[in-house]
C-alpha cells in the first residue's frame, strides 16, 4: 500500500514550452527511416465481444522492442558536436537503457547504463549487447539512481539524458501521438480517448501534446499498477504526489515514484485521468495480446490494455487506442501470462477473464 504520500512543489505551467507540436514534428522529421512507424492493430472479433472499437499501438515492435527508441535517438541526434564527444549517460530499468544504448551506437557515441540490480535479465543482456557499459544500483534497498549517476558525472562529465523528464525525450515520444492520429484518419476515425502506460511521463505527456494538437476531443489517460498510482492520485489532489513504495509489482518498467517534474507540467493540464490495474489482470491483458493480435507484451507495457479489458474506462459504440509499449518480458513472466490460456484458469478474479474462453 502507498503510505505517507509527500507533496512536491510544481513547476509553472509556462515551463511546457519546452514541449510543442512544432518540436514533435521536427522530431518525427528526424526519426523518419531510423525509428519504425509500428502498426495501429484492430481485431473485428475483439470489437465485437467489447461493444466497442479497440485499436493497439504496437510499441513492442519498435526498434528495441519498446518506444524508448524514439525518445533517446531524438535526444541523442541534437547533441551539439562539442557535447557528442562526451558520450551519455542515463538510468533505466531496462527499455530506456536499450533505447539509449542503441541510439548511441547508431549515433557512434559511448552510453553508460545504469540499471537496477533486480532489472529483468533480458533488459539486460540487450542493454550490454547494444556495446554500453552497464552499472547496476540496489534499488531494493533504496540506492538512488541518480547519486550514481551524479558521481560518474562527477568523473567523466559524459551528457546525462533522463527517461522521461527530458523536452527531447518527450518530443520522441510524442510522434507517437502523431501516427495514432494520422493511421485513425486514413480510415475515417477520430479515438476518443488514448491510453498510455504511465510511469514517469513522458511518453503520456508527448502523446498528449500531439493530441491536443491534432486531435484535440480526444481524452488522453494514463494507466498505473494499482499501488503505483501517482498520476491518479497527483491528477486528484492537484499536487505532485509520490510513492514511498518501489517494489510489488510486474510492471518493472513502470515502477516510478512520481511523475516526473516536467512530464507533471504537461500532465495536469492535458490528461483526463489515469486508471489502475492489478498484476492478474496485467497477466490477462498479455495472454489477450498473444491471443487477439499476435504480439508479445511485456508487464508494464501491458497496463493500458489491462485498463480497457477490466473495464476501468467505456469502450461501448467509442473508438479507443492502447498503446502497448514494450515487449522486452522474459519467459518466465510470459509464461504466467499463457497460462491463463490454459483451460479452467481462473484468471485471478480479473473482470476479462471470459474474453480468452471465447
Amino acid at each position: 500500500m502507498l503510505t505517507n504520500p509527500e507533496t512536491i512543489e510544481t513547476i509553472p505551467f509556462k515551463a511546457t514550452a519546452g514541449l510543442s507540436i512544432a518540436a514533435i514534428r521536427a522530431a518525427a522529421h528526424r526519426l523518419e527511416g531510423v525509428a519504425e512507424r509500428t502498426p495501429l492493430l484492430n481485431v473485428p472479433m475483439l470489437d465485437k465481444i467489447l461493444g466497442g472499437r479497440l485499436f493497439i499501438k504496437a510499441e513492442c515492435l519498435q526498434k528495441t522492442g519498446s518506444f524508448k527508441f524514439r525518445g533517446a535517438y531524438n535526444s541523442i541526434a541534437q547533441l551539439s558536436p562539442a557535447d557528442r564527444p562526451r558520450g551519455v549517460i542515463a538510468y533505466s530499468s531496462g527499455n530506456h537503457a536499450q533505447g539509449m544504448a542503441a541510439a548511441a551506437n547508431m549515433l557512434n557515441t559511448e552510453a553508460t547504463i545504469i540499471m537496477p540490480v533486480d532489472v529483468p535479465q533480458l533488459k539486460l543482456r540487450n542493454t550490454v549487447a547494444w556495446g554500453a557499459e552497464v552499472l547496476t544500483y540496489d534499488r531494493p534497498n533504496g540506492e538512488q539512481r541518480e547519486e550514481v549517476a551524479q558521481r560518474i558525472i562527477d568523473k567523466t562529465n559524459p551528457v546525462l539524458i533522463r527517461p522521461y523528464d527530458d523536452w527531447h525525450v518527450m518530443a520522441g515520444q510524442g510522434t507517437m501521438g502523431l501516427e495514432i492520429t494520422d493511421q485513425l484518419n486514413q480510415q475515417g476515425l477520430e479515438a476518443d480517448a488514448v491510453i498510455a502506460p504511465m510511469g514517469g511521463g513522458g511518453m503520456l505527456a508527448g502523446i498528449a501534446t500531439a493530441m491536443a494538437a491534432t486531435s484535440p476531443d480526444t481524452e488522453i489517460y494514463g494507466a498505473e499498477p494499482h499501488e503505483f498510482n501517482d498520476l491518479q492520485r497527483s491528477l486528484g489532489s492537484g499536487e505532485r504526489l509520490t510513492n514511498d513504495k518501489l517494489i510489488g509489482s510486474i510492471c518493472d518498467s513502470i515502477m516510478t515514484a512520481a511523475p516526473g517534474e516536467l512530464t507533471w507540467t504537461v500532465l495536469r493540464r492535458l490528461a483526463k485521468g489515469s486508471l489502475t490495474v492489478s498484476d492478474a489482470e496485467v497477466l490477462h491483458a498479455m495472454a489477450t495480446a498473444f491471443h487477439f493480435f499476435r504480439i508479445v507484451v511485456e508487464p508494464g507495457g501491458a497496463a493500458a490494455l489491462a485498463a480497457v479489458l477490466s473495464g476501468r474506462i467505456d469502450i461501448k459504440d467509442k473508438v479507443v487506442v492502447a498503446v502497448c509499449s514494450g515487449g522486452n518480458v522474459d519467459p518466465g513472466i510470459f509464461g504466467q501470462a499463457l497460462d491463463m490460456m490454459k483451460p479452467g484458469t481462473d484468471f485471478g478474479g480479473c473482470p476479462a477473464a471470459g474474453i480468452l474462453a471465447r
